[in-house]
């Protein structure tokens, strides 16, 4: 008999967040409602279909993970950089670079969003493929510098499991190719430490939440089904030429 209060406030607990997601579902998205603040920085397609992830991000995260989360932070980079000339006037890279030179008054928020804007371009571009294993200078690269594919996936997802609430695991690329494995807090990006980033996963609960809750092990690990290794390789190509941007 006591224990029936208690189950009543589990199931009223599951029918409010079923709400909630179903409330969160039928939300116009953010490109059908207010328009990004104008500026210097826009949101980028995705380049494939919402539902082409499938195999690890069911299509609604997608949606709302790309049009609302993204696109919220090219409306917020936009608005803080507004009557900023100099900085709205550079590329991202050079502002997450040099933000010791940004005004004060405003690069709290040009590291949140323009760390989010630059993570988020990234993420959406290495992703869209069907996984299996990188070839040609980035695996020679991954086997000299990671211990080898088998090894740096553990080792990434690892680092992506450690990350203390939301944050990004990323493989960062020198000049000279050379890889290695570092995370970020929040948006933070490895350009604010002089780094570029070769690719990277977003561990951000937004980004696994509908499908996994809070099974983030299991999303790590699914993930790797849709990278784009084609992509990559195109941005590994990027770094050594002195190309990759953001």
């Amino acid at each position: 008999m006591t224990a029936q209060p208690h189950r009543r406030s589990l199931l009223l607990g599951g029918a409010a967040l079923a709400a909630t997601v179903f409330a969160e579902a039928r939300r116009p998205l953010f490109a059908q409602g207010a328009p990004a603040a104008t500026g210097p920085f826009t949101l980028p397609p995705l380049g494939y279909a919402t539902n082409k992830n499938e195999a690890a991000i069911d299509a609604l995260t997608m949606e709302i993970h790309h049009m609302r989360h993204h696109g919220a932070q090219v409306a917020g980079l936009n608005a803080a950089v507004a009557g900023q000339p100099q900085v709205a006037a550079m590329p991202l890279d050079e502002i997450l670079m040099n933000l010791s030179q940004v005004p004060e008054a405003i690069r709290v928020a040009v590291r949140n969003n323009g760390g989010g804007h630059a993570n988020h371009s990234m993420f959406w571009q290495i992703m869209g493929g069907a996984g299996g294993e990188p070839t040609g200078a980035l695996k020679a690269a991954i086997d000299r510098d990671l211990g080898g594919f088998e090894k740096m996936k553990a080792d990434f997802n690892g680092n992506g499991l450690r990350v203390f609430g939301s944050g990004w695991t990323f493989v960062t690329v020198t000049p000279g190719g050379n890889l290695a494995l570092t995370t970020k807090p929040g948006q933070d990006n490895p350009l604010m430490d002089g780094q570029r980033v070769l690719m990277g996963n977003d561990v951000w609960e937004h980004a696994y939440y509908l499908r996994y809750q809070n099974r983030r092990a299991d999303y790590l690990v699914s993930w790797w089904n849709v990278v784009d290794w084609d992509k990559i390789s195109e941005r590994y190509a990027a770094a050594m030429n002195g190309t990759l941007r953001i």
